[in-house]
């Protein structure tokens, strides 16, 4: 069982968290283990699987870039520790940033940011309208690629932003 036939939604790279809060709890105290303690252990394994399962679930689609993994590992689009090649364009531009931020005043720390910010609507741009209108069975193989690419860009600026904010 994945993610989404647990919430009994379709699979999406976009997921709309207030409508999942209540299936979240729902869910919650059906498979929640305590009910279950004077089951079968049969019955008890699955509720204490499900339950696990369910807060991992829940923990991915909280996360946009966490589900937008999960859905490309489930179309195996993405392996685990994948050796992804990105664009040498892009690949340049994190080499620029990367060299200013070894240079960085703090003066310069929020012109950085806004160009990392810039950075990010620019790759998000061209998978938008994928990411926020997936549709199972209707979003082909090339869409999900551009998808990946995007996923991997994200995960550079992601690594670049989180040094930045640790600067003083």
């Amino acid at each position: 069982m994945n993610y989404f036939e647990l919430f009994e939604i379709p699979v999406q790279l976009k997921v709309d968290k207030s409508a999942l809060s209540s299936t979240f709890f729902r869910l919650s105290k059906k498979y929640h283990p305590d009910y279950f303690v004077n089951a079968a252990e049969d019955i008890q394994k699955d509720a204490l699987e499900k339950s696990a399962l369910l807060n991992k679930a829940w923990k991915t689609f909280l996360d946009p870039d966490e589900t937008i993994k999960y859905v490309l590992q489930l179309k195996e689009m993405l392996q685990e520790e994948e050796k992804y090649e990105l664009p040498p364009l892009f690949l340049m531009e994190v080499m620029e940033i990367n060299e200013q931020l070894m240079d960085i005043e703090h003066a310069s720390t929020h012109r950085l940011q806004s160009r990392l910010n810039e950075l990010e609507l620019e790759i998000y741009e061209p998978v938008k309208d994928i990411i926020e209108n997936y549709q199972e069975g209707i979003t082909n193989q090339q869409d999900l690629l551009l998808v990946k690419d995007y996923y991997y860009k994200k995960k550079y600026l992601d690594r670049i932003s989180r040094q930045l904010a640790g600067m003083p």
